[in-house]
């Protein structure tokens, strides 16, 4: 499975695969209804982060031989490398920030997960929390994994149009990104 490690449209780092995004692993039959619902509720969030906390699990899995990562190419394998280790780094600190928060928060909605009627607040958080945690886990296993970092010239082509602001050239960029790598959908991930 191939791995991608580029900026967005505002230039901001993403991680992602070129796996869609899949159901989550969790289920619990006792309030199967609400818990359905908070899942739709959760996956119809910004896909750019679903598809990362994805990848930051698979990624995190164990593997034969280093994890493929495709980047643009516009820097040498030393700076990719030394960028994405920070990246990795960073999403980790910021997803344990978020893990405790939502660790104080969750005591606060349980109660209200008791009450009748759609009171789905406690189960969005708690599949939050399942989903921060499986990332933080990924993340820390990424750490841990060897990399082969191979730079690809429609990513160059993708970071020089965003550099350049030339939003024109978006659409065929990404709809070629799409068909060379199997993509789902990189105009979500990438683009508005």
């Amino acid at each position: 499975m191939n791995f991608f490690f580029v900026r967005d449209h505002r230039q901001r780092p993403r991680f992602f695969s070129a796996e869609p995004l899949g159901p989550l692993p969790v289920h619990f039959s006792k309030t199967r209804a609400v818990w359905e619902t908070a899942k739709k509720k959760i996956t119809g969030l910004n896909p750019r982060t679903l598809l990362q906390e994805q990848a930051f699990e698979h990624g995190g899995q164990p593997g034969p031989g280093p994890l493929r990562i495709l980047h643009s190419g516009r820097h040498d394998d030393i700076s990719v490398r030394t960028k994405f280790l920070f990246f990795l780094r960073r999403a980790k600190t910021r997803h344990i920030f978020v893990l405790v928060g939502e660790a104080l928060v969750i005591p606060f909605t349980a109660p209200i997960a008791l009450l009748p009627g759609p009171n789905i607040i406690f189960y969005v958080l708690a599949i939050l929390m399942i989903i921060q945690g499986q990332a933080v886990r990924g993340i820390g296993r990424l750490l841990r994994r060897d990399f082969e970092f191979v730079a690809d010239p429609l990513l160059a082509e993708w970071e020089a149009a965003v550099e350049a602001h030339d939003e024109a050239r978006y659409p065929g960029i990404l709809e070629r990104l799409e068909k060379v790598h199997g993509l789902p959908s990189p105009r979500k991930l990438l683009w508005k």
